[in-house]
C-alpha cells in the first residue's frame, strides 16, 4: 500500500489513501498531502489583537480571527476542548471561504491583518498558507497563536508571509510534550530560534500550575538568551475538562512568580488573573506605566486607550529607554460582539453542554447537534442574553432540551428551579433589611457587569446589587477606581466563583489598597463553595441558596452541602465532592465523562423538606 510521511508537523504520521494522521485532517492523495475539509471555517469574525493574545504589536488593532476545528496536540485540561475534541471538522456548523473570501472579509471589515487562533494552524495549514500569502499581496498582516510543532519543511513555506506569532509552550521538558501526545520539545526550540533569526515577531505564552514553576523558570531562562524583550505571557492555569483543582495557582502565587521571572525578561504578563496590573506595560528601565489593559476574558486582554504610548521612536514617554513595540497603537478600541473573538465562544458552548448534561444528557453527539444549531443560526447573541437572567435561562434551558429530545427531563429540571426560586421568594418577603453587595472577580478593584447573572442572582437572594450602579464595559466586566468602591461602602463582597480568589488573599489585598467599605472591617467576603454556582451552569441554583443564607440566615437557615447533594445525585447521578471540581461549566465533575450510549435519565430530586438537624449540617 503507498503511503507518505506528513510533512506538517513534526509527529510525521504514516498517511495512506483513506487513512488520516492522528489529528485526522490529512490525507494522502494522488501522490501529494491534501486536507480532508479545505476551506471550512467555524469562525470568522474581527477582534482586537490583545484577544490572540499578542501585545506588542499594533496595539489594539483589528484583525480578521479565523478559527476551525481539531489539533495536532492532546493537551490535559484544555480550554478549548469543544472545539479541538468534540466537534467534528465536518460539522455542518463550519462554513466554506475560499482564500480570497477569507481576505476580502478582512479588507471588507477595515482589519490591520488577519489572525489564525482557538484550536492550532497546524490543523488546517495548507488553507492558512494559502490565506496567508494572499493577504500579505493585498498588504494584509498575518499572525497565529500555535504551537508551533512545524517541520522545518512547513515552517519553511509559512514563514515568509507570517509577521506574528504567539507560541503556547506546554512546558519546558519531553515529559510535558508527552503529556500533550507528541515525543519531545526539540522541534518547538528549535522554530522558536528559526522564526527569532527570520526577524518574525514572537510572543510566548505558557501554563502556569502549582507544580510546574521550576520548569517555566527553566524556560524563562532559555527565552532570556534568545533576547530578553521576548513579551513572555503566563497564563494562570484554570482546571477545565479532568484537570484538578488543586492544580490552579493562586493570584498571589501568580503574581509572585511573574515579579521573578521579570528579573531576566523585561516583559513578563499574566493571564487569566481581572484586576492584575501584570497585565500592563511598563518600561523596564523606569517602571512607567505605558500601555494599559484590563482583563477580557480567559486568555484574553483589552487595551485602554493610551494618553501618550509609545512614541514613534519607541522610546518611553518618561525615559529614553527602548520598548520593542512593532507598529503605533489604535486610535481607537474594537468591541467585539457577544461571544465573539478568542475563547469565550468556547464558554458559550459549554453552557449550552452545561443546561443538557444537567437534564442527563451523556451523549457527545446530542451535545454537538445544539452546538451547531446554535452557530448555524446565529444565536450567540440571543444566548448571551437569556443566560444573564435566572427565569430567562431557565427558558432557555426548555428550548435546548426539547430540541435535544430530553424535554420531559428540561421541564424536571426547570421545575426544580423555579421552586427553589418560589422558595426563596417566599422566605424573602418583605426583608427588614437588604445588604449591599459588590461583587469582585477575581481582585477587589474589578466588578462584574451589572446586567451579568451574577448581578441578578444578588437581588433575587435579598440583596441590593451595588454593581448595577456601575457602568458597563469590559468583558465581563472593568476595574474601579479605589475611591468608588470605597463611597459604595458595601457590607458585603462575593468574589466570583469562576476566576477567583482565596479570601484571605483578597481581604488582605483591600486592606493593602485602603478600601474601607463596612465589607473589609467586618470580614464579610464570601466565595461560593464550588465554581459554577453563580453562571453558566444550572447550578447556579445553589449559589443563590448560598447567597440567601448569608444575606438573610434567620430566614434562609439552608444546609448548602446538603443541598448540593441532592442537586448533584438527583441531575448528575453521583455525589457532589469538593474534591473532584474544576473550573468548567458543563462538567459536573473532573472525573465525569461523555458516554456514548443513550442518555441515562436523570432523576428528579425530592422537593425540599424540613431543614436537617443543625448539629448534623457541614460547614459551607
Amino acid at each position: 500500500m503507498k503511503q507518505l510521511n506528513c510533512t506538517i508537523c513534526e509527529r510525521r504520521c504514516h498517511l495512506t489513501e483513506g487513512r488520516p494522521g492522528a489529528c485526522g485532517l490529512y490525507e494522502w492523495k494522488h501522490g501529494s498531502i491534501v486536507e480532508r475539509y479545505a476551506d471550512h471555517f467555524l469562525v470568522t469574525c474581527p477582534i482586537s489583537i490583545e484577544t490572540m493574545p499578542i501585545l506588542h504589536f499594533q496595539p489594539g488593532s483589528k484583525f480578521l480571527q479565523v478559527t476551525t476545528t481539531g489539533c495536532n496536540f492532546s493537551c490535559p485540561g484544555c480550554i478549548s476542548s469543544v472545539l479541538v475534541k468534540e466537534m467534528s471538522p465536518d460539522s455542518p456548523a463550519l462554513r466554506h471561504f475560499t482564500a480570497e473570501e477569507i481576505v476580502d472579509q478582512a479588507i471588507r471589515a477595515d482589519c490591520q491583518g488577519i489572525v489564525f487562533l482557538m484550536n492550532d494552524p497546524l490543523a488546517a495549514f495548507l488553507r492558512f498558507l494559502r490565506i496567508a500569502e494572499l493577504a500579505q499581496a493585498r498588504g494584509l498582516k498575518v499572525g497565529c497563536s500555535s504551537n508551533a510543532y512545524f517541520t522545518p519543511e512547513s515552517l519553511t513555506q509559512l514563514m515568509p508571509f507570517l509577521d506574528f506569532i504567539n507560541i503556547g509552550m506546554k512546558g519546558f521538558s519531553d515529559a510535558a510534550y508527552q503529556a500533550c501526545g507528541v515525543p519531545a520539545i526539540r522541534p518547538v526550540l528549535r522554530n522558536l530560534e528559526a522564526l527569532h533569526g527570520a526577524g518574525v515577531h514572537i510572543e510566548i505564552s505558557c501554563i502556569l500550575t502549582r507544580n510546574n514553576a521550576a520548569e517555566l523558570f527553566d524556560l524563562a531562562r532559555h527565552v532570556a538568551r534568545l533576547s530578553p524583550h521576548i513579551p513572555l505571557q503566563v497564563m494562570r492555569f484554570l482546571p477545565f475538562e479532568g484537570a484538578a483543582i488543586d492544580l490552579e495557582p493562586s493570584i498571589r502565587d501568580a503574581e509572585d512568580f511573574c515579579l521573578t521571572l521579570r528579573r531576566m525578561l523585561d516583559f513578563v504578563y499574566l493571564f487569566n488573573t481581572p484586576g492584575s496590573d501584570y497585565l500592563n506595560t511598563r518600561c523596564p528601565h523606569c517602571g512607567q506605566l505605558v500601555l494599559e489593559r484590563e482583563f477580557y476574558g480567559p486568555m484574553g486582554a483589552k487595551l485602554k486607550l493610551p494618553e501618550k504610548g509609545v512614541s514613534i521612536d519607541n522610546s518611553c514617554p518618561a525615559c529614553p529607554g527602548y520598548l520593542p513595540i512593532v507598529g503605533p497603537s489604535a486610535t481607537a478600541t474594537y468591541q467585539e460582539g457577544d461571544f465573539e473573538g478568542g475563547y469565550p465562544l468556547t464558554r458559550a458552548m459549554e453552557i449550552v453542554a452545561a443546561m443538557l448534561i444537567a437534564m442527563g444528557v451523556h451523549k457527545k453527539t446530542v451535545v454537538v447537534k445544539a452546538w451547531e444549531e446554535i452557530l448555524q443560526e446565529g444565536g450567540l447573541k440571543d444566548l448571551h442574553r437569556r443566560i444573564q437572567h435566572p427565569r430567562t435561562y431557565i427558558d432557555a434551558l426548555l428550548d435546548f432540551g426539547r430540541k435535544a429530545g430530553v424535554g420531559e427531563r428540561a421541564e424536571a429540571l426547570a421545575m426544580y428551579l423555579e421552586n427553589q426560586m418560589v422558595r426563596v421568594e417566599n422566605a424573602l418577603a418583605s426583608p427588614k433589611h437588604r445588604p449591599r453587595v459588590y461583587y469582585a472577580m477575581g481582585k477587589p478593584l474589578f466588578y462584574i457587569n451589572g446586567e451579568r447573572l451574577e448581578n441578578q442572582l444578588v437581588e433575587a437572594a435579598g440583596g441590593v446589587s451595588l454593581n448595577k450602579m456601575l457602568p458597563p464595559g469590559g468583558r465581563p466586566g472593568r476595574n474601579l477606581p479605589l475611591a468608588q468602591l470605597n463611597a459604595l461602602d458595601p457590607e458585603i463582597i462575593f468574589i466570583s466563583a469562576f476566576l477567583s480568589n482565596r479570601m484571605d488573599d483578597f481581604l488582605d489585598e483591600c486592606l493593602a489598597l485602603g478600601v474601607t467599605a463596612k465589607a473589609v472591617k467586618n470580614r464579610r467576603i464570601f466565595v461560593h463553595p464550588a465554581p459554577g454556582w453563580d453562571f453558566g451552569s444550572p447550578r447556579w441554583v445553589l449559589g443563590l441558596l448560598h447567597m440567601a443564607k448569608v444575606f438573610h440566615p434567620t430566614r434562609c437557615h439552608y444546609n448548602v452541602m446538603t443541598e448540593a447533594q441532592i442537586f448533584y445525585r438527583g441531575f448528575y447521578g453521583i455525589d457532589f465532592s469538593p474534591q473532584h471540581i474544576n473550573r468548567s461549566f458543563s462538567k459536573p465533575a473532573d472525573n465525569w465523562r461523555w458516554i456514548e450510549a443513550d442518555p441515562v435519565p436523570a432523576a428528579i430530586p425530592p422537593e425540599p423538606g424540613p431543614e436537617p438537624d443543625r448539629r448534623q449540617m457541614l460547614c459551607c
